[in-house]
């Protein structure tokens, strides 16, 4: 009895230090803080690593510092590739066929040889776990980034953000990042889509969400900035 409460007792500290981590990794990213997240890519275990990866490339990139987001996500995919071998969740598969996406992004020249395992990657990933907020939220960024002679769809990416959506009001305790992004990622699906104040709803619903959200920040200063010319 003993043995199965100090078994239950550390799975629910590391359930706390891996939900720390994250939302440390989110807060740098938050602010497109590069030194931080580059620190953070050396900490934690495999995933928490992938993940500030992640991060750090998706800001490096907004930086236009391409070399350094490509660097981070080689890396992020290094360690998730054994690790969605070793252990199958969705969260390490979801995140795995994200990177795989941005690496295409990046490099179409990827696509080739990325864009099947991110689509295996996804389908395994929802297969796993169809509650899973991160899945549809993938899946809604290939949607949106995907041109539409390759199957892309900005209704789709809609769609599929606004399940992310709802499935972000089930209740998380430890992987939990991608909420206000999902919001984010709706907005710009409805821009594109004509709805203008759909996606400036959206991009305040981020904020609402996660008030220091840099990106939405951004885009609604930018719309703000287009609307007084």
């Amino acid at each position: 009895m003993k043995s199965l409460l100090l078994v239950t007792s550390m799975a629910i500290i590391s359930q706390f230090a891996q939900a720390d981590t994250i939302n440390n990794i989110d807060a740098a990213a938050n602010k497109m803080d590069v030194k931080t997240l580059q620190s953070l890519t050396e900490q934690g275990d495999n995933y928490q690593q992938a993940y500030a990866g992640y991060r750090l490339a998706i800001s490096a990139n907004i930086l236009g510092q391409r070399e350094l987001a490509i660097s981070a996500l080689e890396s992020a995919k290094e360690s998730l590739e054994p690790l969605t071998t070793s252990n199958a969740n969705a969260d390490n598969l979801a995140l795995l066929s994200s990177v795989y996406g941005m690496l295409i992004g990046l490099d179409y020249s990827k696509g080739a040889l990325y864009g099947p395992k991110a689509a295996k990657a996804i389908e395994q990933a929802k297969t796993l776990d169809p509650t899973n907020p991160r899945v549809p939220l993938v899946q809604a960024i290939a949607a949106f980034n995907t041109p539409e002679t390759y199957g892309g769809s900005k209704q789709r990416a809609v769609e599929l953000s606004s399940k992310a959506i709802e499935l972000y009001a089930i209740p998380c305790d430890n992987i939990c990042w991608g909420h206000a992004e999902a919001y984010t990622w709706r907005g710009l699906a409805k821009q594109s889509l004509g709805d203008a104040d759909g996606a400036i709803a959206d991009w305040q619903q981020a904020l609402a969400v996660e008030e220091d959200y840099a990106w939405a920040q951004f885009l609604l200063q930018q719309n703000n900035q287009s609307a007084k010319r």
